[in-house]
Order: C-alpha cells, then sequence, then structure tokens
C-alpha cells in the first residue's frame, strides 16, 4: 500500500510538471509570435524608410564577404 501511495505523489508531483511546462511554452508561443510580427512591422518601416531616401533596400544588397 505504501508503494501506492509514492507511485500516486510522483504521478502528482510529474502531472504538476507537465502542466506548468505546458504554460511556459505556451507563453513562450504567444512571445515569439508577439515578436516576429514586431520584427515585421520594422521590416517594413526601414524597407519604407529607405525607399524614401532612394537607396537600395538593405535586403536586396549582397552581404558584404561577396
Amino acid at each position: 500500500m505504501n508503494d501506492l501511495l509514492a507511485l500516486e505523489e510522483r504521478i502528482a508531483h510529474l502531472t504538476r510538471a507537465v502542466e506548468d511546462l505546458s504554460d511556459v511554452a505556451a507563453r513562450q508561443e504567444r512571445e515569439i509570435e508577439r515578436l516576429q510580427q514586431r520584427v515585421l512591422l520594422l521590416m517594413e518601416r526601414e524597407a519604407e524608410r529607405q525607399a524614401n531616401a532612394g537607396a537600395e533596400p538593405i535586403a536586396d544588397r549582397p552581404p558584404p564577404h561577396w
């Protein structure tokens, strides 16, 4: 009976750990989506700024080592 109680306690702790990790993963997913939207917005703003300045967009330039 004592073994059964110990197993039930371990299962409860593991269940809690899985739920905590799931919450962390969900928060990280939302944060990544938010950051991706911000990066896209910044890229669009920079492309617009470069277009207004008449410069070649950075995305169209070859890397400096070419």
